[in-house]
């Protein structure tokens, strides 16, 4: 497994069921319920979310190459779990405030796209919003790894 797209399309499904299983199992409850607030505990407990978080990942791609035989520069995959983990703390650490009077920096790029509204009616639109912003950088991720023609 050489080319590109099967390296994109291999990266993104391993970084993708990593993220299911690290979002939703591998996430400790007191991680889960700190990592948006304010201050050092917040931070802390979003760090420690987000280092677990990219391990599961780490692990998938390892388990990925592994099973397949495909060879992916590990420069990349570094860079490319970065990419992951970086915006993965953004989200989580603006995340848990979906609708409070003062709304968290992903509701208010929701509510200036036309989203208020959904967010008000919706009690799952913030959840999804979050991971569709979880996913939609883990395909800009999968695209770091996989490289380009022009490495």
């Amino acid at each position: 497994m050489t080319s590109r797209t099967a390296q994109f399309a291999a990266a993104y499904a391993a970084l993708t069921a990593a993220h299911e299983v690290a979002d939703h199992w591998v996430q400790i409850d007191a991680h889960a319920a700190a990592k948006g607030k304010p201050g050092s505990k917040g931070a802390v407990a979003c760090a420690k979310h987000v280092a677990t978080y990219t391990a599961t990942q780490a692990l998938a791609l390892a388990a990925v190459q592994r099973a397949t035989g495909m060879r992916l520069s590990w420069k990349r995959a570094v860079l490319g779990l970065a990419v992951s983990a970086v915006t993965h703390y953004i989200a989580d650490r603006q995340g848990g405030h979906w609708r409070d009077d003062k709304p968290s920096g992903i509701v208010r790029i929701a509510a200036q796209t036309g989203h208020a509204g959904w967010l008000q009616r919706d009690p799952n639109a913030g959840y999804l919003l979050d991971q569709s912003w979880h996913k939609g950088w883990i395909a800009v991720a999968a695209a770091v790894i996989a490289g380009s023609a022009h490495d």
